[in-house]
């Protein structure tokens, strides 16, 4: 069998966006261990408040505990299997199957079971039957994140160089908050196409999104039906050790596609922006004011700029659920928060403009590789290569330009890694080799062209 990725060559097999053995194995070997979002700690402040999220295509309840922690359980009895919460966020002191009527407490033992006495005879061990928790589960600057595997990394230490970047929008600024109830829509594509794509894809912009360009003006409008392309050190990519990675067009925030609104972002950024640049630094604060697309590996993406923050659920190799929030600064005002979020969902949401424009290309890609003929080809993620290189001032591995394709490269990088590695054990933290597969890849590609 072919390799599915040849980070040297930029290439990446057909085949993981539809065939199901390979679909089975990323449940087992990226989603049941690495870190997955959850939650932001806004959505449930209170002991026992609860949502349901989805992890790979398991279900789990994610709750408040009394003591202010919050853990995650299996949303499955354990008795038959059956789901003990059918709603998607709440407030409950516990939660009762529907099926058999076993009930368990928001620390997720089961108290009670009917006629436990008559049917069970003292052979039923309670303690031994609560719900299944998820191993790990920690938040970062108030979004959290669980993760199955009790050997993987901290989330501190899976997030790793990406935190830099990160600290930018959800730190620096005093903090951010998810507006919710999500938004969720049903996407017929693999999941790893939109995930793929917002780690680093600027190149799309000019022209799936002209007309959208157009119509909504705004600061990414000049890109429109690709009339140019950014100058020279208009941005960068970035990619760090566990695929996660990002790309900044500098000084284009927000690309909110509302100018009014847009004006208005950009006034309340000035005022903080000095106090920013004091504490974190001129080049950290220029981020704060740069438009960022991001993932956080497998399927968490989000755009600091276009203000919105999605999450890409596996339901199968080509159906995907798509959960969208909008990303605001705490302190902001209620009505600005408001005005963001109302651009946002008209932009990215589920009957968003753009959000439809990436959706075709996303089903489209997804489901042609069906074909025989199509799933024996490779994919290319060649642009920049041979350029990628470390930088003393920007953690991880760079490509100097807005548009290229390094954090495609390192996102793959990273999937074939953790794709063949039977344990965490067998993907060392301190290997720094990762670095170098990246920054000398393209070697066997032809030589670069000069351009005058």
């Amino acid at each position: 069998m072919k390799p599915l990725i040849d980070v040297q060559q930029g290439l990446q097999s057909a085949r993981i966006y539809h065939d199901r053995d390979v679909f089975e194995t990323e449940m087992e070997r990226i989603f049941a261990r690495c870190w997955l979002f959850l939650t932001h700690e806004s959505a449930i402040p209170n002991p026992g408040d609860f949502v349901t999220a989805r992890m790979g295509q398991d279900e789990v309840i994610v709750v408040r505990q009394k003591d202010r922690s919050i853990k995650a359980f299996l949303n499955a009895c354990r008795h038959r299997g059956a789901r003990v919460c059918p709603v998607e966020a709440g407030n409950a002191r516990s939660f009762v199957c529907n099926y058999h009527g076993w009930s368990y407490g928001a620390d997720g033992a089961l108290n009670s079971v009917p006629f436990e006495k008559e049917l069970y005879k003292g052979r039923l061990d309670k303690s031994t039957h609560g719900l299944r928790e998820v191993a790990g589960v920690s938040s970062y600057h108030g979004f959290v994140y669980g993760c199955f595997d009790p050997a993987a990394p901290s989330l501190t230490d899976y997030l790793g160089e990406s935190r830099w970047y990160l600290d930018i929008w959800m730190e620096a600024n005093g903090g951010v908050e998810l507006l919710g109830p999500p938004s969720r829509s049903m996407v017929h594509c693999n999941w790893k196409a939109p995930s793929e794509n917002f780690v680093g894809d600027a190149y799309h912009v000019g022209w799936t999104h002209a007309a959208a360009l157009k119509a909504g003006g705004g600061f990414l409008a000049p890109m429109s039906g690709n009339a140019g392309l950014p100058p020279e050190g208009a941005g960068v990519q970035v990619t760090t050790r566990y695929g996660h990675g990002l790309g900044v067009l500098y000084d284009t925030n927000p690309g909110s596609h509302d100018m009014p609104l847009a004006q208005d972002i950009v006034a309340w950024q000035a005022k903080k922006r000095p106090a920013i640049e004091k504490a974190y630094g001129a080049l950290r604060a220029r981020y704060y004011g740069s438009h960022i697309n991001g993932s956080v590996f497998p399927n968490n993406t989000y755009l600091w700029g276009s203000n919105l923050f999605k999450v890409w659920q596996p339901h199968g190799p080509d159906r995907t659920e798509c959960f969208t929030w909008a990303i605001v600064e705490k302190d902001m005002p209620q009505d600005l928060k408001q005005r963001i979020a109302d651009s946002m969902h008209r932009t990215f949401g589920v009957a968003g403009y753009w959000e439809a424009d990436d959706n075709d290309n996303m089903e489209s890609e997804s489901q042609l590789s069906r074909g025989y003929m199509t799933r024996q080809g490779f994919m290319n993620a060649q642009m920049g290569i041979g350029g990628d290189r470390e930088d003393p001032e920007l953690p991880g591995v760079v490509g100097e330009s807005a548009i290229g394709e390094t954090s495609y490269r390192g996102y793959f990088r990273f999937y074939q890694e953790t794709m063949n590695a039977a344990t965490w054990a067998d993907m060392d933290p301190a290997d720094s080799t990762w670095k170098q597969e990246l920054t000398q890849a393209g070697s066997g590609l032809p030589a670069a062209a000069t351009v005058a």
